[in-house]
């Protein structure tokens, strides 16, 4: 029996939409010709695949039947195809994450997955706050309290925020470091404006009236503001570890801000015929699982 590829793809997105103009959308073609496909198919077939209404159709026992066994075929051809494809071309991979990640723990790394992946190019969308995130990509890292609802969604690590200062006001404060606190600026990001208030709570320090707040939009501002003596910035770890191990900044005591924050890797779009899509998933969980 010739039956057409095409027909058999027509028939299985109209089945998971339950609409020939939204599967004829998905397909970049015509109702009419989705209708006349799957119409050809049930010929061939001799059977119903479809009950249609005036607005609507619906899956007939026979066609839910048919989907079961055939769309697992169909997914698993586009994915070969899309796969030899991809060997004799370059794929793109767009994704959009905080900018401080970027700088401070992929770019670091990512070398390494581009010196495997020669024919992987990878689009890079940095964003200083969630708002951005209007931006499409295939993947986002986002910073959140709670883990995200859309996508596939993968944890990446925790945050705590440590009090940290540059090495001459390390010198000058450590041994008097409450004193410190209502005699410093205090440095922190604009999208945690109580953070210092909920650090000093935390700390059981109940008379906390710090001399000056300042608030940054982007958190490579706040570390560098502590680095260059500004004052005592709350710094995010594990993320900002390397300030610390090149001798940048000092941690200023030893009470970390423990929160509910984390970043999560999110996936909008599926992977099952991307392989190079999923191997940069692999990377970037493999890469960053240290930091659990």
């Amino acid at each position: 029996m010739q039956t057409p590829i095409r027909g058999l793809r027509s028939f299985c997105f109209a089945a998971r939409t339950l609409s020939f103009k939204e599967a004829a959308n998905l397909l970049y073609l015509t109702p009419s010709a989705v209708s006349h496909q799957i119409k050809q198919l049930e010929e061939q077939l001799g059977i119903e695949l479809f009950e249609r209404q005036t607005r609507s159709i619906n899956l007939t026992a026979a066609g839910k039947n048919f989907y079961d066994s055939v769309s697992p075929l169909i997914k698993a051809l586009e994915k070969t195809i899309t796969e030899f494809s991809q060997l004799q071309e370059n794929v793109t991979i767009s994704i959009t994450l905080p900018e401080f990640f970027a700088s401070e723990l992929l770019m670091p790394k990512l070398s390494e997955w581009t010196t495997e992946h020669p024919k992987t190019n990878l689009q890079l969308n940095t964003m200083k706050t969630r708002k951005e995130l209007a931006i499409h990509s295939d993947l986002s890292i986002v910073l959140s309290s709670s883990k995200p609802i859309e996508g596939v969604v993968h944890e990446l690590f925790s945050l705590q925020y440590s009090p940290a200062c540059n090495k001459e006001n390390w010198q000058q404060w450590h041994e008097n470091p409450l004193e410190a606190l209502q005699q410093v600026p205090l440095i922190l990001h604009k999208a945690r404006p109580w953070a210092w208030h909920q650090w000093a709570e935390h700390a059981g320090l109940d008379d906390f009236s710090p001399k000056q707040i300042i608030q940054v939009d982007s958190m490579f501002g706040v570390a560098r503001a502590a680095q260059q003596g500004m004052g005592i910035a709350l710094i995010p770890l594990p993320i900002s570890q390397t300030w610390f191990d090149e001798g940048w900044l000092f941690n200023f005591t030893e009470e970390p801000l423990v929160t509910k924050d984390k970043y999560y890797l999110v996936q909008h779009e599926p992977s099952e015929t991307n392989a190079s899509l999923e191997l940069f998933i692999k990377w970037l969980l493999d890469t960053f699982k240290h930091l659990k």
